[in-house]
């Protein structure tokens, strides 16, 4: 085979291994997509996983950041909307 068929057919089975691959990453994201549609709905249906939701989402910015002022006590972060100001 002379080298000019092999780099064709070298980049024939490239592009087959690389539409190969975007086919799996679509099926990939479609999947995530999914999961968080479904993981959205549990959390509209349920406000205890809300608020738990909302907790983890404040432990992750408090870990980015020096100091944290608390208003209203422990209550105030149970029961209240958490407002970030900078």
């Amino acid at each position: 085979m002379s080298g000019e068929m092999r780099e064709i057919l070298n980049a024939v089975v490239q592009a087959e291994k690389q539409a190969q691959a975007n086919v799996i990453r679509r099926g990939e994201e479609a999947n995530a997509a999914h999961s968080l549609l479904n993981t959205a709905k549990l959390i509209e249906d349920s406000p205890v996983l809300m608020r738990l939701k909302e907790l983890e989402v404040l432990e992750k910015v408090t870990e980015k950041i020096d100091k944290l002022t608390v208003f209203g006590g422990l209550d105030g972060v149970l029961k209240q909307w958490v407002t970030i100001r900078q």
